[in-house]
């Protein structure tokens, strides 16, 4: 055991690979740095990090063991989640469906309104990310010995190391997203089967978050 953390390497590999799954988070940042370039990518992803970090601090705090007492908590949270998901997709679908009927359509203008307030929608896609909000109070803690005199520090020690995977994929994202746009911007049609292609996926996260349970 290292700082109170029972096992580092199972910790480090979980983390990767819970990572590395498909999210709302990712497919946000990614959409958003294909769209309107690096910088706004990275104000996404600084959203998702703000957004991970409160997560995780809940967590620590006991969060974890509140949400588990109050079923009518998670149960508030989570369909709040999954309606502003499948809001953002239904948004998406549309702008899609505006792209492809009208050429004359860019894509800024077609792009909702959550494109370019990157920042705070990442955030609060973040907050209710069934994936993050699972990770946190189900996988984090139980890496924690409650035997150790510093857990401020065992959580400290695994977030920093759940934020540096979570940077390294976000900016794979980021960079990969800017190239495909490039690829497809003077493609309308295929531009516009993308961004529809993203609504779907934003219900689908949103249907997932409603059916998402703390067991």
């Amino acid at each position: 055991m290292t700082y109170g953390i029972t096992d580092l390497t199972a910790f480090i590999i979980g983390t990767i690979f819970i990572v590395l799954l498909p999210g709302p988070n990712s497919i946000y940042v990614m959409t958003v740095a294909s769209r309107l370039g690096v910088a706004m990518g990275y104000r996404g992803a600084a959203g998702v990090f703000l957004g991970d970090t409160i997560l995780m601090v809940l967590s620590a705090t006991g969060a974890a063991s509140l949400l588990r007492s109050t079923p009518a908590l998670f149960m508030a949270i989570k369909y709040a989640g999954a309606a502003y998901l499948a809001w953002m997709g239904l948004k998406l679908l549309k702008a899609a469906w505006q792209a492809w009927r009208d050429p004359r359509t860019g894509e800024l203008a077609a792009m909702p309104v959550e494109h370019t307030r990157p920042f705070r929608t990442a955030l609060f896609i973040s907050l209710m990310n069934p994936k993050a909000i699972l990770f946190f109070v189900s996988f984090f803690i139980q890496f924690v010995s409650p035997a150790y005199e510093h857990p401020a520090l065992s959580f400290v020690i695994l977030g920093t190391i759940v934020q540096l995977c979570s940077a390294l994929y976000l900016t794979a994202l980021i960079f990969g997203g800017v190239r495909l746009a490039s690829m497809v911007r003077r493609r309308r049609r295929l531009s516009a089967a993308a961004t529809g292609a993203v609504g779907t996926l934003f219900i689908g996260f949103g249907a997932k978050l409603a059916s998402a349970s703390l067991r």
